[in-house]
């Protein structure tokens, strides 16, 4: 397993940014409130001081609202969270532009940041710097908690790090108003403690927060291991109506799969599972299958990159075929094999209101991709999004996959780089997408495509009102091809992705052997079946 995870194409990261990147914003963003501008001459510029605590206040909202878009909407790259991010970052620089230079001192500065991103139901301290909480600090930090007739129904203690002195200060203030709260985020509030610290911590906060009805709990990023499951026994144990679930990047071993299956009995509420990049394995997932089984009203499960070969696969399909509201289903990063698929295949005849698919390297090779793109064509109407990259998928499943297509007229975003499709595919493909109004993003970069296929998919989509993006870099495409696909995208450039990566000499298809095969393709297009 370890040999062919290695194996698989490189692939770039978008997200999250380098701190060196972060700190470049907040310098640029700190330059833009203290120099000339058609802003500053209007409202004023602001002091060195000022403009830097609201500079870096802003990247800490705008980081963490893109970073939260990551985690519950990934996208593969984090390329829509590096959007949002930006975005953010600019909404939040106009506002302090147009208000001006501070004159009520700096607490109105954080306040009038902070606010834009909160609401007076939520108490969260997890903006700003990443930060150790001793006994003094919380005590501080935790005074709007102890207001009588307070409303928060949220917390969110996220990016700080409690040690046993505020953890014991947080105690008794937490169980005075647990019987209010709904959503509870403690992911993240133990970083750097000793595993005796955390232990005590994460203890305390279960004891307080017992008995709570929480409709949301996320304690991801904590390293929890089997003992950190078990030190929130009390919590979990006592939740009845709990509906979302977030275990991400938390060590869940087997062994903390098989706590975790013991001690949340109550799983009938549950629409959404989340155990993104755990080292949970086959015998752990046979623990997190039982689970599934039991969430009935499952909408979302997450359970990408988690070390699950083909046992856990076959185990975790056969639970979920029990999800019949399934809306979104990511097992990306997995190796479930072709008889992982063909087993996921036979859950997903069973998902009438799936809209998002997320398989991308699974190894499911030609055999499991057909077994899976023909379930769905029979089920999810309403597909949205279909990822299956890095599958090992050649121009052999195009027929297949292209017939699915043609059924998913809702379809915005389509993505199987990282395969063998080559240009026979790509035609496939491309005609099956022709009517599909709604298409906004397709990925076929690293495919093998050359000339003849790329110019077939730029086609496609140039005529398409809202598409925004067609990516197929690193591919075989010829210096011709590159300059007609230039001319196709004239009035529309940005919808043409990056072809840095392309390789012109790659292939050894040439101009002739490209419309060699043009009779064959005609022909299978032609059986395209289209329902």
């Amino acid at each position: 397993m370890e040999l062919n995870s290695q194996q698989r194409p490189f692939s770039i990261k978008l997200w999250p940014p380098s701190q060196n990147t972060r700190q470049t914003l907040v310098e640029r963003m700190t330059n833009n409130l203290t120099t000339k501008s058609l802003f500053t001459q209007k409202y004023g510029t602001l002091d060195k001081e000022e403009a830097e605590e609201n500079a870096k206040k802003i990247e800490d909202v705008a980081f963490a609202t893109a970073n939260l878009h990551y985690e519950k909407e990934p996208d593969g790259d984090g390329g829509s969270a590096v959007q949002l991010y930006a975005k953010e970052c600019s909404k939040l620089l106009l506002d302090v532009l147009k208000r001006g230079p501070n004159k009520k001192g700096n607490e109105e500065v954080v306040t009038s940041v902070n606010t834009t991103a909160t609401h007076e139901s939520v108490f969260d301290i997890s903006k700003g710097p990443r930060a150790f909480i001793e006994a003094d600090e919380a005590q501080e930090l935790l005074i709007p908690l102890k207001e009588p007739g307070n409303s928060f129904t949220k917390i969110c203690f996220s990016n700080r790090s409690f040690g046993l002195g505020a953890a014991q200060v947080a105690e008794p203030i937490l169980s005075s108003i647990k019987d209010q709260l709904r959503e509870v985020d403690l992911s993240d509030f133990i970083a750097g403690r000793s595993e005796a610290e955390a232990l005590d911590v994460m203890k305390i906060f279960s004891t307080a927060l017992e008995g709570s009805v929480l409709k949301s709990l996320n304690l991801s990023d904590n390293a929890l291991g089997e003992k950190g499951v078990r030190a929130f026994g009390a919590l979990l144990k006592s939740q009845k109506c709990l509906e979302e679930l977030y275990l991400m990047n938390d060590g869940i071993s087997k062994e903390a799969a098989r706590a975790v299956c013991e001690l949340i009995p109550c799983t009938e509420k549950l629409k959404v599972l989340h155990f993104h990049n755990n080292m949970t394995g086959d015998e752990g997932a046979l623990a997190i299958a039982e689970v599934v089984k039991r969430c009935p009203s499952l909408e979302d499960f997450r359970c990408s990159s988690t070390r699950i070969g083909t046992e856990g696969g076959v185990a975790l399909s056969d639970a979920l075929g029990n999800c019949t509201h399934l809306k979104k289903l990511d097992l990306r990063d997995n190796m479930l094999g072709v008889e992982g698929g063909v087993s996921l295949s036979k859950a997903l005849t069973k998902h009438a209101e799936l809209r998002e698919v997320y398989l991308s390297y699974l190894n499911l090779e030609d055999d499991g991709a057909i077994a899976i793109v023909d379930a769905l064509k029979e089920s999810a109407p309403h597909l949205e999004v279909l990822e299956m990259s890095g599958n090992d998928i050649t121009a052999d499943a195009a027929a297949a996959i292209a017939a699915c297509l043609v059924a998913k007229q809702s379809l915005s975003k389509l993505n199987l780089s990282e395969n063998e499709i080559k240009d026979e595919g790509t035609n496939l493909i491309s005609k099956a997408l022709e009517g599909h109004v709604q298409l906004k993003e397709i990925d076929l970069s690293t495919n093998q495509i050359g000339r003849a296929g790329a110019q077939q998919l730029a086609v496609t989509v140039v005529q398409k009102a809202d598409f925004k993006l067609l990516n197929i870099n690193g591919n075989y495409i010829s210096s011709e091809g590159i300059d007609e696909l230039m001319d196709i995208f004239k009035n529309s450039p940005d919808m043409l992705g990056p072809l840095d990566e392309n390789d012109p000499d790659g292939g050894d298809n040439d101009e002739e052997s490209d419309e060699g095969g043009v009779d064959e393709l005609e022909s299978k297009i032609k059986n395209l079946e289209v329902n």
